[in-house]
This record gives structure tokens, sequence and C-alpha cells, in this order.
């Protein structure tokens, strides 16, 4: 019978164990759930016969928490959980967070600023010289000199400043059984150099394992921002397990040094790490405080793929993950849909089948088998690559098996859909599936702004491209007989967007008719090239210079752009279209933006206003309000999960609100 990891020392004893081989340190509450990064490496770690229990949240001020269960046969094995704590912790705004999802109850606080660092000095304390080996999303996104968007610095390598043995980035499933071998056939941790995913430390003359494409000096780093951004720029091109090589930071005496990365789990793997013993919920001692909110996001919800070839600049994927796609059988996505429906709790109704990105089932191309993810070009942007195979047929077997399931009455995309690589689909069958059986009311996409300026800088298609998803998926909405609509993700000050792109966003959104009550302020989170851009002023995959809104009072006015017909924002939009020369948009002309300051002189009030618009251009009469459909607040793509995009649900604004309207003009 299937059971949680041991959470206490009684529980470990409860199992007749003296000591565990690992002592997993999170950040998070414990949930044994497939979407969970510390759930899947410590099943696989226990399904490879190793004792593994979880110190959960420890009480960070002194290390007598990190004493619990003694000393590990093995070693520590740390991360700070499914997000990056400064991200958990703090808003774009760098506000503290008053909620946090992956806490017992949503309580706020129960991890520490930079929680890799802080647990591992507290081993440090407790133990001396235990193995420690650090992973999960902080680790991995802060494994080289990184720019900190709180400190408003380069800061070091996180295993530097955390004082562990090993760091390991990416997928780590592969990477901890090679350790956990080498570590129980009692080779040293400080003689483990050449497994492929890891980062260590050494001397300047010890001899590496990997030929190395770039050595850096972190001296340098800090103040130099070109050799930043080009730095960046090797990091990035060699994140492929095929065609990586090593990379080389200097750190005074001591040479940090990245291996290549571990090759991505195929399908087989994969559909085992899956069928693994998941109690597939929180941990009971959790009940009393409200049970813990991340898994109420993916509770019914199933990953079928890892990987992402969509590369968006402003997100972390590529730099965790990687960029070639690997996808679960259909057959395991089916068995765990099985089990899913025989969940007591279960009300028919599978909220998601997807991952960092719901349509990709495999790489973008048969090359990249062979030979790797092209180093210098997207697959998707600015065009689809001439190479790109595009077949959804596979993806809609998959569905269509786990909807004819027993107790299974809908199945739900909610994981993004990359509109361009549907559109690139010479069959439209899986669009039409789409629409007419897996869109709950609304469909969440992400055009994330209309500049072409902008979207170059994002890695993002043309917004033509976006327009034309758009009319064709009113258009088979309109063939299913369906009202549904599009819920537009967009992102406000991100790098290269001036004040006059902003104004540019604002009339294209007033021409589709569309109001957003919420926008995603760009967040600049480690391991992005978007990042990288933010600090530098370099785009560092292009080496060309790049605009950059830095000052928090023109974020404010570009974002207020985005939500022009506030209120609340009246006055900051008006600011922002005189500092354009823009002022012919302040004024009562159906043109306008903005009413002009103060109350209108006596006759020249506005004109009587006629009947709403529903979306569609069809007015109602009365003026009654347009069908609704909510937008949940979760930040969604401030990270990416250590395990798909089901993880990082929990965590992100959406861009768009609650009245996401059917994106049409008035006719």
């Amino acid at each position: 019978m299937s059971q949680f990891l041991p959470l206490s020392r009684a529980e470990m004893e409860g199992r007749g164990w003296d000591a565990p081989d690992f002592v997993y340190v999170t950040g998070d509450a414990y949930v044994d759930h497939p979407s969970f990064g510390v759930s899947i490496i410590s099943r696989v770690l226990e399904d490879a016969g190793y004792r593994v229990a979880i110190l959960s949240q420890p009480d960070y001020k002194s290390c007598d928490a990190f004493r619990a269960f003694g000393r590990p046969r093995l070693g520590f094995l740390v991360t700070a959980g499914n997000i990056d704590s400064m991200v958990a912790h703090y808003t774009a705004a760098k506000k503290k967070r008053s909620y946090d999802y992956y806490s017992p109850g949503g309580k706020a606080g129960l991890r520490p600023d930079r929680a890799t660092i802080v647990y591992c000095n507290r081993i440090r304390e407790a133990y001396g010289d235990v193995p420690i080996i650090i992973g999960g999303l902080e680790a991995s996104l802060r494994r080289f000199a990184h720019y900190d968007y709180w400190d408003n610095k380069v800061r070091r390598s996180i295993l530097v400043d955390s004082r562990a043995d090993i760091l390991t980035y990416g997928m780590g499933e592969k990477i901890l059984l090679r350790i956990a071998e080498l570590l129980a056939k009692g080779v040293p941790v400080k003689k483990i150099r050449d497994v492929r995913g890891t980062v260590y430390l050494c001397a300047p003359e010890d001899k590496l394992h990997y030929p190395v494409a770039g050595e850096f000096d972190y001296n340098v780093l800090k103040t130099d921002k070109r050799a930043y951004a080009e730095a960046f720029g090797v990091q990035y091109r060699n994140q492929d397990a095929i065609g990586g090589q090593a990379i080389v930071e200097r750190y005074d005496a001591k040479l940090l040094v990245q291996n290549p990365p571990m090759p991505p789990l195929e399908r087989e793997e994969l559909d085992r790490v899956y069928a693994l013993p998941y109690m597939r919920t929180y941990h009971p001692s959790y009940e009393a405080a409200g049970g813990v909110p991340a898994i109420e996001e993916v509770r019914f919800s199933i990953t079928h793929n890892r990987g992402c070839f969509g590369a968006c600049n402003f997100c972390a994927l590529a730099f965790h993950q990687g960029r070639t796609v690997r996808s679960r059988s259909v057959e395991s996505v089916v068995e765990e849909a099985r089990k899913i429906t025989a969940m007591p709790d279960f009300k028919g109704y599978i909220h998601d089948i997807g991952g960092p990105t719901a349509n990709f089932r495999y790489p973008a191309c048969k090359k990249q088998l062979t030979d790797g993810v092209c180093a210098g070009r997207k697959c998707l942007a600015p065009k689809p690559c001439p190479n790109l195979e595009v077949d959804h047929s596979e993806y809609i077997k998959l569905i269509e098996q786990v909807e004819a399931l027993p107790r299974v009455k809908r199945v739900f995309i909610r994981s993004g859909i990359r509109f361009d690589y549907l559109l690139a689909d010479k069959s439209d069958a899986f669009f039409r599936k789409l629409v007419r059986d897996n869109v709950s009311g609304q469909l969440k996409v992400a055009p994330e702004h209309c500049s072409a300026d902008v979207l170059r800088c994002m890695g993002k298609p043309d917004y033509s491209v976006y327009s034309r998803f758009r009319e064709k998926y009113f258009a088979l909405c309109d063939a299913v007989g369906k009202e549904q609509y599009l819920v537009p993700y967009l992102m406000s000050s991100h790098p290269g967007s001036t004040l006059n792109d902003a104004v540019e966003l604002a009339l294209c959104l007033k021409r589709e008719g569309y109001a957003p009550e919420q926008v995603q302020d760009f967040y600049p989170t480690p391991g992005t090239a978007s990042t990288v851009m933010y600090y530098t002023g370099i785009n560092p995959l292009t080496g060309k210079e790049v605009y950059v809104a830095t000052d928090y009072h023109e974020k404010q006015l570009q974002r207020a752009l985005l939500q022009y017909n506030r209120p609340q924002s009246a006055d900051l939009v008006r600011e922002a279209l005189m500092l354009c020369g823009r002022e012919d948009l302040i004024g009562h002309g159906k043109h306008c933006l903005v009413k002009p300051a103060g109350k209108p002189a006596a006759g020249r009030g506005e004109a009587p206003r006629g009947p709403k618009a529903d979306g569609r251009g069809k007015a109602r009469d009365g003026g009654r309000k347009p069908k609704e459909a909510a937008a949940g607040a979760k930040n969604r793509r401030d990270n990416a999960s250590a395990k798909g995009k089901d993880a990082r649900k929990p965590a992100r604004s959406p861009a768009s609100g609650s009245k996401p309207g059917r994106g049409r003009k008035k006719k």
C-alpha cells in the first residue's frame, strides 16, 4: 500500500528506519503529487531503493530543526521549492506578498528569503562536512553569476554562497540517481565531477571532464554589463544535451564548472516516473491549517510533456527544462487519468492535459534528435522554421481516449496553447476539437503585446499572427454554436517597450474592444534573456542595444495605458499621452483614450451612450452587461516549473482580468 514518505522522526521510525539515506529539505509544504519536483525526485529515489525523509519548511532561525532525522547516510538534498523563494515572497513591484500557495493554509513567511542559501548554511552548522546537493528552480536558474532584481546587482553563483557540494540543474531524475549511486559506492562528494547536469567548484589547475565553450570571471561580470550579456549568450547556447559544452566561471581562487546538460528522459522513462505511487495530495498533517492551496490547481490535471521550443525570452523554461520536447505515451496519460477518476472527490472534469506548452508532443524537427536544437535561432519566432514539423494527431488521440473513460464528463486544456504553432498545422482538426470540446468558456493565450519591436525582444511572433488566430477562433466558435471568449495575456514594461509602444498597445486594445482588468508587469527573474536585457540594456542573443523602462514612474505610466479605461488610471494616462505628444487622444471623441481633466463645461457633455457590445460587435438592448468569464489571479510565468506548467499555476497573476470579451470591433 502506498504511503507518504516520512515527514517526521516518528514517521521514519514507524517504517523501521534508524536513519534515512537522504534528507530532502524543501521550502514548500509536502505535497505528494507529480506536479511537484520534491515528490518526483523523492519517489524516483525511493523506487531505486533509497530511503528519503522530507524536511518541509523547517524553522530556519537555528540549526536544531535540521537535526530532526539525524545525520543522513548519504547526504542532504536542498531546494527552495517549486518556485524561486524571492518570487514567492515579492511582487514585481518588490512588495511583500501576503499569501503563499505552497504553504499550509496559504500562510506567508514559512520559508526564508534566498531559502537555498539559508538552509545549506544551517545544515553546515548542524553537521559540518555532510554532503549537500542543491537543486530545484532556485538553484537551477541561479547556477551562474546572475543579476538579482531584489539586490539590483550581479550576485555570485548560488553554489558559492550556499557552500553546497554539488548543484543540479534542469530535470533531476537521472542526475540524482547517478549521484546517489556514486555516494552509495563510497565516492567522496568532492570527487563527483563528471555527472552531466551538475555544477561544482574546483581548483583552477584541476582537470575538467568536458570541452569548455566559455570561461568568465565573476569580478568582470559583476561590473561589465556587456561582458555579462555575452556570458549569458554563451550559457544560453549551450543548454542542449547534444551540442552543449561546459561553462566555467572564475571566483578568485576557485573555478566554478557547469558540465553539459543531462539528456532528457525519453518516453519510456517519463512513463515510469509518472507511474510511481504518488498519494496525489498534501500530507495529512496540513489538514488542520486548511490544506495546501497549490494542490487545487493540479489535483485533476495531467502533465503530458516537458520542454518547450517556443523559447520566449521572458520565460526561464529554455534555461531550465530546455528547448527539446519529450512527452509521455498515450497509455501512460490515460492510466493517470484513470487514477484521477477513482479519487473520491472527482466530479467528472479533467481540468488540464498540458505542460509548459500544451500542444507540443515532439521535438520541433527530426534534426533535433541527432544534432540538438539550433543554437542561434528559434523554432517559431519571428516566423516558423521551414523544418518545423507540426502534427496534433497524437494529442487529439490522447484527449479522446481520456474523454472515453468512465466517469469523465469533459476534458479541458488550460495550459498555454502556442497559437502560432496551431496555425502552422495544415489540418484544423485539433483547432476544431479544442473549440468544440476542450475550452471551458474561455481560452487563455499570450500575444503579450502588439508592437513589432517589443515582440522581437520577447521572442514572440508578429501580432498579425494572433489576429489571424483570433478570427479563426471566433469563426470556429460560431460554427459550433458556442459563445466562448479569449483571455489574452498582456505584459507592460518589457525591455524594448517605450511609452509610445504602450500607447500603440492601448489603441490596439481600444480598437478591439478589450479592457483588461489586470496586466502583468515585466518581472526580472533569474535565468531569462529578458532579465539580462533589463539589467544591461543589451539583447544577449543578438548583442544589440535595447531600450529599458527601469524608472518606477514610467512603469506606472505604461501599465496605466494598458488600463486606460479605468478611472484611477486617468491622470497617469493623460500624463503619458502628453509626454508622447499624443494630446489628440485626450478628449471626448471615439478615438480618444481618456477624457480631459476636470468636469466637462456646460453643453459639452458626452453624447448619450447606446447599448453595450457583447464583445462580438452585436449590441445588446438596454446596455446589458456582457457575459463574463472569471480569470484566476495566479502568477503563471514568473518561473518555469521544475516539472511542467501545472506546478507553476499557483504563482502568476494573469495579464487580463475578469471581463475577457471576444476581442472584435463594433460594426
